[in-house]
């Protein structure tokens, strides 16, 4: 028997609140908030945001600073959810190594992926 239903992944970042709107228009979800820790809710799972104080983006694709994870976000047609990303406020990163997926980075500089299915 599971000790948990699902896990839920905490990111860390200079505005909470802003990264859970973002991540809740992104995937359709439910963005929730208690005093400063925000949490993005759908299909049974659940991403959480908290504020830390001098925050430093990663700085993917070098390990500088790592880029602590990332989430892989799959989608019908790459083109279309390119554009809705962007819409959203996510920057394409320059360095693209594969034709299946595109790296972009989230409003605190979090590395994503759109992954074709």
């Amino acid at each position: 028997m599971p000790i948990a239903r699902f896990p839920s992944f905490v990111f860390d970042c200079p505005d909470a609140a802003a990264l859970a709107g973002f991540y809740a228009a992104l995937l359709g979800w439910t963005a929730t908030s208690q005093d400063d820790w925000f949490e993005v809710r759908g299909d049974g799972q659940c991403i959480c945001f908290q504020t830390v104080d001098d925050y430093r983006a990663p700085s993917w694709p070098s390990q500088e600073v790592p880029q602590q994870l990332h989430l892989d976000v799959v989608v019908e047609d790459l083109d279309a959810g390119e554009a809705a990303v962007l819409e959203l406020g996510a920057i394409k990163h320059e360095h693209q190594p594969g034709t299946t997926f595109r790296v972009f980075l989230d409003p605190a500089g979090h590395p994503f992926c759109l992954c074709s299915q």
